[in-house]
């Protein structure tokens, strides 16, 4: 299969939005006339990721360069979605809207830089894929600064890590797993000095993480830690599933220790097993109920299995993510293509973190699709 064929009589065309010097007609206008006329029994992967790409953009607010001007982290997330989409061909996305973002988010905060350090996580990854995906230097300049002002909540409290908030109360998971991420990407983006400084900072995190007790008996990683620096048996999310296993296997890449990969596909497939329905999909659970936050988190553990199925193949992870991309277009998707924080359904409108996490799925779907038979047609 090659994902080249697109053949919708009317698309989104993302570029539009920043190209045309006019404002952004309502969502709701928007919604009516252009995504439902895009709406078709079936599609092949690159149609999925296309129709889905342009059912986000109809969020997207060129005056804050954010998605309905809500959600910081998830309009970081928006951004490293819209940027994977690019290797897949004919998306529909235009870099524009990197560009557009990259200025005017600033403007809220500037640098990327608030009081959260998963936020700057956040932002720091999506620079990374928007410069993979452009090759615009100025966004992997913004990344290694970012991470810069990470280190700055690194202490020896509970012997290690970042802190999540910097008023320094609570050590948790989703911080400490980006600080790691980020930290192995830009070792693999730079040379020198600076691929020894990111590394080592890797290192050390992936070092204390599993040290940290976070990690259960069940292989899933809870919430946080304590103020004892015990795991606090919160949540399992699954994004905190999701982002350490593409964070270990950009340091195995890094590092050339490949005993990484064993421990993500061993997180991997825990995931894989206690977080999922009978039918094999994916569920947080909160669910049907999605606080802005949650309806983000299932894409970001999709989008993590990616770099991890590369690294070391299993015919497995890529039938789950076919499995629950399906479940999302047949059962998840509303006839205007709005989508539901519940991947099996029923059909509901909820928001661009919706859309932005059903967008990973068809992503990631689409590019083990495409690796599969080679014919993935862009990657940087």
């Amino acid at each position: 299969m090659t994902l080249v064929s697109i053949s919708l009589a009317t698309a989104v065309t993302l570029g539009s939005f920043l190209q045309a010097g006019e404002p952004l007609p309502a969502t709701s206008t928007l919604h009516s006339q252009t995504i439902e006329n895009q709406h078709v029994a079936d599609a092949d992967t690159g149609e999925r990721v296309r129709i889905a790409a342009g059912a986000l953009m109809l969020h997207y607010d060129k005056a804050t360069g954010l998605w309905d001007n809500k959600g910081w982290w998830n309009g970081a997330n928006a951004l490293t979605t819209l940027a994977m989409a690019t290797k897949v061909s004919h998306s529909g996305v235009d870099p524009q809207v990197f560009r557009n973002t990259f200025v005017k988010a600033q403007l809220r905060f500037p640098g990327f830089l608030n009081e959260f350090y998963d936020d700057e996580g956040w932002w720091a990854l999506g620079w990374i894929e928007a410069y993979d995906a452009t090759a615009d230097a100025s966004y992997l300049t913004a990344a290694k600064r970012i991470f810069t002002d990470m280190t700055g909540g690194w202490d020896e409290i509970c012997g290690g890590g970042i802190w999540w908030k910097k008023d320094r109360h609570y050590k948790n998971a989703i911080a400490n797993e980006l600080f790691l991420a980020v930290a192995a990407r830009l070792g693999l983006h730079t040379k020198g000095a600076e691929r020894t400084k990111y590394r080592s900072w890797a290192l050390r995190e992936w070092r204390w993480f599993q040290a940290s007790g976070m990690i259960n008996q069940d292989d899933l990683i809870n919430d946080g830690l304590t103020s004892a620096c015990r795991n606090n048996a919160r949540n399992t999310w699954s994004y905190n599933q999701g982002v350490i296993l593409g964070g270990l296997a950009s340091l195995s890449q890094l590092t050339g220790d490949k005993s990484m990969l064993k421990t993500a596909l061993t997180i991997a497939d825990a995931a894989t097993t206690h977080l999922v329905d009978k039918d094999g999909i994916l569920h947080d659970k909160t669910e049907p109920h999605c606080s802005p936050d949650a309806v983000q988190f299932k894409g970001i553990f999709v989008r993590n299995l990616l770099p991890l199925e590369l690294s070391s193949p299993k015919q497995r992870t890529t039938q789950f993510v076919q499995t629950n991309a399906d479940a999302i277009w047949k059962t998840a998707r509303t006839p205007a293509n709005g989508f539901a924080c519940s991947w099996n359904g029923p059909p509901n409108e909820d928001g661009p973190g919706a859309s932005s996490s059903a967008l990973d799925a068809f992503v990631v779907s689409a590019l083990l699709t495409a690796h599969q038979d080679g014919s993935i047609a862009k990657t940087r």
